[in-house]
């Protein structure tokens, strides 16, 4: 049993990093250039899939606890140069772009209608581009009559 706990640690620790630096990869080559002030603690805490966390935790586990050295440090290396591959802007902006950015919807609150695309859904605000606008505008989650949270 004691086994099964050190090898989950060990994966979760692996992965905790690997999270690290994806996360920082896409704060600073598609969170910031788009000028949104959000912390990092926030962007890691809130877009942390659970799930995979998991997954991958006692995957990395079990990789490095039973599997050879000539598979582990190969394997791990790939995975160190995928996550800090995030660190080189135009691949960062590319994942940023596919985990949260979701083109073409329509948005509607009390007053007005916004079409264009979402850049970002943060906990209060919703990162938007307005297409009649041509400019990156804030939008607060709570005035608007669609729930975005449902668009991821």
């Amino acid at each position: 049993m004691s086994r099964y706990i050190q090898l989950f640690l060990t994966g979760a620790l692996f992965t905790f990093i690997l999270d690290f630096f994806l996360f920082l990869g896409i704060k600073l080559n598609y969170i910031d250039p788009l000028g949104f002030q959000i912390y990092y603690n926030v962007l890691f805490a809130d877009n942390q899939n659970i799930v995979l966390f998991l997954a991958f935790s006692f995957l990395i586990g079990w990789l490095l606890y039973y599997t050879k050295n000539s598979v582990r440090i190969p394997l791990m290396l790939f995975l160190f140069f995928l996550v800090f591959a995030t660190l080189i802007p135009s691949i960062g902006k590319f994942v940023g772009e596919t985990l949260f950015m979701k083109p073409n919807v329509t948005l509607h609150d009390k007053r007005f209608t916004y079409t264009g695309d979402i850049y970002y859904i943060g906990r209060e605000k919703v990162l938007f581009y307005d297409n009649d606008l041509k400019k990156i505008i804030e939008l607060d989650k709570k005035s608007l009559k669609e729930n975005v949270d449902e668009l991821y």
